[in-house]
């Protein structure tokens, strides 16, 4: 039995039993215990990760489905595996006691997260290890902890390494481990690197809560975000930005669109006006996906009236009604202007000045679909 014992690699072993994981469950530390025994010590009536004595903020246990499936297979190979995996793994975990051991240095830290980022831009067959010994979790406690109120160039290099390693592993991890965004502190966080941020922070950010709004596991999470004005108005402020993270900005407010609650409190925020901005620079590559949300959107009155009351927003409607390169938002175009002409006079009028029309004849000579053509027919008899 000894001997066996002995051929458990360090990593399969739980630390505070130091026997064989048989249910091993991920803290927000990036520390992995086995359940029995992590639950053991938090009824105890700790309050600190057990190996590197941080106090958690969040007491959550994510089970971690990898390392599981990793011992599985270990096991099905008679407790063996071949050296490339231990030379693989070894340098993971340094890195990872590096980014967790109270003793390093900020540099040492910085030195070892640029590391991961080579790792997982060169070597994309090491996420999956990176995922099994916990880094997730880690990398997003690092990213969203404390924030550094002089933003120095340093710490922004870290956040930024670190969120771009976060989006890396993802696709192989559990969506759960984000769930440490719903604690006040992690959120607020959020915010404030949202609004002192590099643009590359900014455009992590909005991929980030793109891959929170798409999974059921963080729904709740969410819709926490979306009842934060203060994040949702800067979310929106960047959207009419002339840089590169206005996109991502779109695609993160289509995201959060998803569910229904956080509609209206985008359009609270001047959703609507941000939308007819973006759509009006022809220049913008996602003028169709802004047209959608709007189209999303226009169900709740107050977009309806926010849409009228801006100068340029039935215009900026009509304009996606039919354009030459493609038919890419025409069919959401049409049934904005019917939503808000239907019971508009103002709507009607302002439509028919924006050449609606012209319009809609060009489209309906187009070579868009049935579907649209019969809307375009619906609309030229409202009007």
């Amino acid at each position: 039995m000894r001997e066996v014992e002995m051929t458990v690699p360090h990593l399969f072993r739980c630390p505070i039993s130091l026997d064989l994981f048989t249910d091993p469950v991920t803290l927000c530390t990036g520390q992995t215990y086995d359940r029995s025994s992590i639950e053991k010590w938090l009824a105890a009536g700790n309050l600190t990760c057990p190996v590197t004595m941080q106090k958690l903020h969040d007491p959550s246990l994510v089970p971690n489905h990898n390392l599981r499936h990793l011992i599985q297979q270990w096991r099905q190979m008679d407790h063996r595996f071949g050296p490339d995996y231990f030379t693989a793994i070894d340098p993971l975990v340094s890195l990872k006691h590096c980014l967790q051991s109270p003793q390093s240095t900020f540099q040492e830290k910085l030195e070892a997260l640029q590391k991961i980022q080579l790792l997982t831009d060169q070597t994309p067959s090491t996420n999956p290890f990176l995922i099994q010994i916990g880094f997730l979790p880690l990398l997003l406690q690092l990213s969203f902890q404390m924030v550094d109120p002089e933003f120095s160039q340093d710490y922004m290099n870290f956040v930024e390494q670190g969120l771009i390693c976060v989006l890396k592993l993802l696709p192989y991890g559990e969506l759960e481990s984000l769930n440490m965004l719903k604690q006040d502190s992690k959120l607020e966080s959020l915010v404030v690197l949202f609004e002192h941020g590099s643009i590359m922070v900014k455009q992590s950010l909005c991929h980030l809560v793109g891959v929170i709004s798409s999974s059921s596991s963080t729904r709740e999470l969410c819709a926490m975000i979306g009842k934060h004005p203060r994040f949702l108005n800067l979310i929106i402020c960047i959207v009419n930005q002339n840089n590169e993270a206005s996109e991502t900005g779109i695609k993160a407010i289509s995201a959060l669109c998803y569910l229904e609650s956080n509609r209206g409190k985008l359009v609270q925020q001047g959703l609507i006006d941000a939308l007819v901005t973006y759509i009006l620079n022809s220049e913008r590559s996602l003028a169709a996906m802004a047209m959608a949300i709007l189209e999303q959107v226009l169900g709740i009155e107050r977009a309806k009236e926010a849409l009228i009351k801006n100068p340029n927003g039935v215009k900026a409607v009509v304009k996606m009604v039919f354009r030459v390169s493609d038919h890419e938002g025409s069919e959401s175009a049409v049934n904005s202007l019917m939503m808000v002409c239907r019971e508009s006079l103002e709507a009607r009028e302002k439509a028919i000045v924006a050449g609606v029309l012209t319009q809609l004849l060009l489209l309906l000579q187009s070579q868009c679909n049935g579907r649209t053509k019969t809307k375009a027919t619906t609309l030229l008899k409202l009007l």
